[in-house]
């Protein structure tokens, strides 16, 4: 697993651009896939333990969002189903399953590019998320929605 060792001194900002264009080079290989092109990696102190794409057409399983692939992954290097020690960083919003499921994982931080707007999980209210976890968006977001933009007028073509 990948590891990049940020200072005390480093700003929180650039670690979350540098782990969102991770996450971003993921979505591009759903993309590569015709799949819905959205990225996650799992980061715990520094170090990526997982890392997931969109399968759900290969799969054929809808439940195989980027999310829960990266939750999977980390679990598994972790050793363990609880994510107290780390950070989501995933290029969309994550929809009301991926929310509840990193509810699950108790994840202490959720980072997410761009927002989606119809099918994200802040749209539909409520508490989805663990009382320890913390919330921020628009990291990338430019990079992150013109991919999804990108990908859809492609279909359309």
């Amino acid at each position: 697993m990948s590891f990049y060792n940020f200072s005390e001194e480093a700003n929180p900002a650039a670690e979350d651009e540098y782990f969102m264009k991770i996450a971003l080079q993921e979505a591009q290989k759903a993309y590569a896939e015709a799949e819905v092109p959205i990225g996650a990696v799992v980061v715990c102190k520094g170090r990526i333990v997982g890392r997931g794409y969109n399968l759900t057409e290969r799969l054929k399983d809808v439940t195989a969002h980027a999310e829960m692939q990266a939750f999977t992954a980390a679990s598994e290097t972790l050793g363990g189903k609880y994510l107290t020690d780390c950070t989501l960083y995933v290029t969309i919003e994550p929809c009301v399953m991926c929310a509840g499921a990193s509810y699950w994982t108790q994840i202490s931080k959720i980072v997410y590019g761009a927002p989606e707007p119809k099918r994200g999980f802040t749209t539909k209210g409520g508490a989805l998320l663990h009382p320890k976890t913390t919330l921020k968006g628009g990291i990338l977001a430019e990079e992150c929605g013109m991919l999804m933009k990108r990908f859809f007028l492609d279909k359309r073509g």
